[in-house]
């Protein structure tokens, strides 16, 4: 289904879709032997959602053949990918929350569960905005398992498109400490100007010492749409109906790190490749079919 400016989904559908895909993937790579995660959340979320195609992806009965030439190295390289991913944010928490910060506000959270899996200190108020009804079900399945947060918890149940800053700040949140900031897996599915917007509101409600991190994606600027749909096709025929090319936002935006250095930011950024050495891993499997390419991991620190 192509994006709207009032498109509203659940974690079975649209942009929902992608992250019980991540979370699914997080799964696999908690269970995968070189266990470069521990994300014991991850697979009875994905299974309460119930799509047939991530259940049946973390129990291994999907062949990978079926989706053209997929050789087992590319598998293990794309769970390599996951755990990179989240590993890079895990550690960013905790490196920002040993330098003191104790406020921590997760964008698009999704099925993420920092707040209940990661060593927060003593005194951390976790803050997690999304979708009201995401933000329902994830809380209700945590409930359930009997899962307890290893921080102070606050849900924010709003659409980023909304006056999300004022739900924020009506929950507790103050502008006036050093915050981290999370815009995990986010930025590609914003137009161009929302993403622009999204960092300058982040910047005005930050302190000096806040943190930020995020992705830079530049295959997003000449995106292959066509190449895209090819790909998701093969998955189309294996029961999920999830089209990447109609969801994302293509096309020239701001350059991620450029952007923030402008806006005050000292910025980081790391290529997966180098990611992936730095934990002793291969470099990533590739075979020219990836429509967004490498991925630069950015962490920054408000002066």
């Amino acid at each position: 289904m192509t994006r709207t400016d009032d498109d509203s989904w659940d974690l079975t559908s649209s942009v929902g879709a992608t992250a019980t895909m991540v979370a699914a993937g997080r799964a696999m790579a908690t269970k995968d032997p070189l266990h470069l995660i521990d994300d014991p959340f991850a697979e009875p979320l994905v299974r309460a959602v119930g799509i047939d195609f991530f259940v049946k992806m973390m129990d291994g009965e999907l062949d990978p053949t079926t989706f053209g030439d997929v050789t087992p190295e590319r598998v293990q390289s794309m769970i390599n990918g996951m755990a990179m991913r989240a590993k890079f944010f895990d550690d960013y928490f905790t490196s920002a929350t040993a330098g003191g910060i104790r406020q921590a506000v997760i964008l698009a959270s999704g099925l993420d569960a920092r707040a209940y899996r990661l060593p927060w200190p003593a005194g951390t108020t976790v803050y997690e905005i999304d979708q009201p009804k995401v933000i329902e079900f994830k809380t209700g399945v945590l409930d359930e398992l009997g899962a307890q947060p290893t921080a102070q918890r606050r849900t924010v149940g709003i659409d980023l498109r909304e006056d999300w800053p004022a739900a924020l700040q009506g929950t507790g949140f103050d502008p006036s400490v050093p915050t981290a900031w999370l815009a995990e897996g986010l930025l590609i599915y914003l137009p161009p100007e929302a993403q622009d917007r999204l960092f300058d509101t982040i910047t005005s409600l930050s302190a000096p010492g806040s943190a930020v991190a995020t992705e830079y994606v530049p295959g997003i600027m000449d995106f292959d749409a066509e190449k895209a749909t090819s790909m998701t096709a093969n998955v189309r025929d294996q029961g999920l109906d999830l089209d990447m090319a109609s969801l994302v936002y293509s096309g020239p935006r701001s350059h991620v790190i450029e952007y923030l250095r402008a806006t005050g930011w000292e910025v980081t950024g790391i290529p997966t490749d180098e990611l992936f050495g730095q934990n002793g891993l291969r470099p990533p499997v590739r075979d020219g079919n990836d429509p967004l390419g490498e991925i630069v991991y950015v962490s920054a620190t408000l002066g």
